[in-house]
């Protein structure tokens, strides 16, 4: 089971605008669908017991100008979901059921009385929903247009905006409205021109992607006339499914990631989870922007302006709401097919930053180590690029784009994944920290400095910033914001380690000549001290070594030539902490394993000082005995807190077994916080030594002041000096 959580880039200064939903198909299993509309039915009659009217029931109107399908639309939508709590209205026979006299009369009436009704009629379907506890789809007219006038008539009101939670416009071609107006021996309708239908539909569009986003409606634009009936019934799904998913569905949109995980965890072997973003992250390219461009070239739209662009920049802001009607948008611009292609053309213009294929490709190599991509941006497409790279077995997309494509990635979203592997999956956030992505001067955010800067003045809020590519110039100062290389050995080793390692000698005939002195009570003062001596320079040779590694130096060799010798890996930055009093002598022996390190005593967490860490790429905190951990825990957070990514490795001659368990608190902390563990030995023997029996006191033959009581200590239980 995956252990550890390290997160990149999920704060980088590019907020994606493009993101993906849920889609309820009509193939959905029964029983999932009745849930559903359980939910539903339960929720609108709690809003109703609640006296909360204010709140909205799921209304979605279904738009088109005259001829466009409504109702062939309505009587299908009726066929397949009669028997799923849905309503299904007619505007105009709501009306007639109101009007005393019927359509006949309403049509007497002036304007500002039709208004008044046609207010009062959509007014009564969302009362009827609420107290239903139902889902209403209500066919209308947005506008009537004549040919000949310079302008149609609106018959919208603002109950429409007001009530309605989505909107489905039927854009079906002029032509075929047009030949249905032809062929329709029902109805008497005038001959309208293709020329005027589609100024008119054009005209209705136009008109409710400006009304919709500041009134919260989605709307969705349909075209193809083929699988207009699917498509609608795709869109409820959908459009219900959006609303009523937490709590009860929420997970289920994640259940990706335990289907990922637990193939890839088939032997309990992954420890750490590699979280990134992608647009702007893992490459210069923002590949929403590079769809629509490729869009245009198929099909000119009249804006300059890309429609995430004016989506994102309008009244709904970055909301989920405005993620979920960029799905739409995907969904309106191209079929499955179109998209598709476009998605493959988008992809191949698309260069991941050298330094995130080397780190992808150095973790993949690593059996404990899970990536995933959680993106705003296009699953599609970056599921191309990464297999472009031959990284697509390795690393999951979790993406949107469409609505098939069962998830809505939002900022939200993003946290979500962050959440659900670090508690569901027993993970957590590596250094508590993000690493900001820097791009070019030119294509970065405008915003993003002070949205950074306020996020720094939390201290919960650690970042560094990776320079991608490196020349360019960095963001805010690099004291607030400092600076960190993703392709140097100690930044992959950092990421690609195993966290909480524990090495030790229990069984191994070394330790059980080594502990011998240590157990013998006869045993204290300077032979007890030199016997941790001789401990702490065998773990640090045998242990500590294996851990960090080694590193070349030249040394004159005996012959009289030039020869390579050996020491620790970065042994003059490396700090060695003994904590005081017990840990001092075994500390004594790993600073003359390492006789080039730094050696600091520390009574407590607070005597390390900034000036101990800074430049040092390793802590060797020493102790004699861990047993509760509770020690080496404040230690441990003191250094993080300042330091989040130096490598820190405790050394002690007996911790106690119980603690280093995969279900202790402290061996989960440990995995948080990323240590290495290296002991003499485990003792299952839970015996805690005091006065006499205290490993301080018989280190420094103070037994019998600790008999007397002479001690005061410290709030960790350690002797710190003693009065006489």
């Amino acid at each position: 089971m995956a252990q550890e959580l390290l997160r990149l880039a999920l704060s980088s200064e590019h907020v994606g605008i493009t993101m993906d939903a849920c889609r309820l198909e009509m193939e959905t299993p029964v029983s999932r669908m009745r849930e559903v509309h359980r939910s539903v039915r339960e929720d609108n009659r709690r809003l109703v017991s609640e006296g909360r009217s204010s709140d909205k029931p799921i209304v979605i109107g279904v738009y088109g100008i005259s001829g466009s399908g409504k109702t062939f639309v309505m009587n299908d939508l009726k066929s397949c979901l009669s028997a799923y709590n849905f309503d299904f209205y007619e505007e105009s026979e709501m009306i007639a059921s109101l009007v005393p006299g019927g359509l006949e009369a309403f049509q007497a009436l002036d304007e500002q009385q039709k208004m008044r009704w046609r207010a009062q009629a959509i007014d009564k379907i969302k009362n009827d929903a609420l107290q239903n506890g139902t889902m209403a789809i209500v066919t209308g007219h947005f506008m009537f247009w004549s040919e000949g006038q310079t302008a149609g008539q609106s018959v919208y009101t603002p109950s429409n905006l007001d009530v309605f939670t989505h909107i489905v416009y039927l854009a079906t071609p002029a032509e075929h409205i047009f030949q249905r107006r032809l062929d329709d021996r029902l109805r008497d309708r005038p001959l309208t021109s293709v020329e005027h239908l589609r100024k008119w539909q054009e005209a209705e569009v136009i008109g409710l992607r400006h009304l919709c986003p500041p009134h919260g409606i989605l709307f969705h634009v349909l075209t193809n006339p083929v699988s207009m009936c699917s498509q609608v019934r795709a869109a409820v799904g959908f459009f219900c499914k959006d609303k009523f998913e937490l709590p009860t569905y929420y997970n289920n949109r994640l259940d990706r990631v335990d289907r990922f995980l637990t193939v890839r965890d088939k032997n309990s072997q992954l420890r750490t989870a590699l979280v990134l973003d992608a647009d702007k992250t893992l490459a210069p390219m923002d590949t929403g922007a590079l769809f629509w461009q490729n869009l245009d070239r198929i099909l000119p739209r009249s804006s300059s302006l890309c429609p995430l662009q004016e989506l994102f920049c309008g009244p709904l802001g970055y909301t989920d709401k405005a993620f979920h009607q960029a799905t739409l948008l995907y969904e309106g611009a191209a079929d499955d097919e179109e998209f598709e292609n476009l998605c493959e053309t988008v992809a191949s213009s698309v260069v991941m930053y050298p330094e995130f294929v080397s780190l992808l490709r150095a973790a993949a190599e690593h059996k404990h180590i899970y990536s995933v991509v959680v993106t705003c941006g296009l699953a599609r497409v970056w599921d191309k690029v990464l297999r472009k790279e031959g990284l697509s077995g390795s690393v999951m997309v979790l993406g949107g784009g469409r609505s098939s494509d069962g998830l809505v990635v939002s900022p939200t979203t993003k946290a979500e994944v962050v959440v659900k592997l670090r508690k569901e999956w027993n993970l957590y956030t590596w250094a508590d920290e993000d690493i900001v992505v820097v791009g070019e001067e030119q294509a970065r955010s405008s915003s993003m400095d002070a949205v950074l800067a306020r996020a720094l003045e939390d201290e919960q809020f650690k970042a560094r910033q990776a320079l991608l590519p490196s020349h360019v110039s960095p963001r805010l100062d690099q004291t607030k914001l400092p600076l960190v290389h993703l392709d140097v050995p100690d930044f992959l080793e950092s990421v690609l380690r195993h966290r909480f390692e524990v090495l030790h000698a229990t069984e191994k005939c070394a330790a059980k000549l080594l502990m011998s002195p240590m157990r013998d009570a006869s045993v204290s003062g300077p032979p007890l001290r030199a016997a941790h001596q001789r401990v702490g320079l065998y773990l640090a040779n045998e242990f500590v070594s294996q851990l960090i590694g080694v590193e070349e130096y030249p040394i004159p060799h005996v012959q009289g030539h030039q020869s390579n010798g050996y020491r620790l890996r970065h042994e003059q930055q490396t700090s060695i902490v003994a904590l005081m009093r017990g840990g001092e002598p075994m500390a004594c022996g790993v600073s003359e394993a390492f006789p080039t390190a730094m050696f600091i005593h520390a009574a407590s967490a607070s005597d390390i000082k900034d000036h101990h860490l800074k430049n040092q790429r390793t802590v060797i905190l020493v102790d004699s005995v861990v047993n509760s951990g509770k020690s080496i825990t404040e230690f441990v957070m003191r250094i993080r807190n300042s330091h989040p990514s130096i490598r820190i490795v405790v050394v002690a001659g007996v911790v106690q077994a119980e603690v280093v368990a995969k279900s202790h608190d402290w061996h989960r902390r440990m995995w948080c916080f990323g240590i290495s563990l290296v002991a003499l030995r485990l003792s299952e023997n839970k015996f805690t030594g005091t006065k006499s029996t205290d490993t301080g006191n018989r280190l420094f033959n103070t037994t019998h002041l600790a008999q007397l009581g002479f001690f005061q200590t410290c709030r960790r239980g350690r002797c710190l000096d003693w009065l006489v």
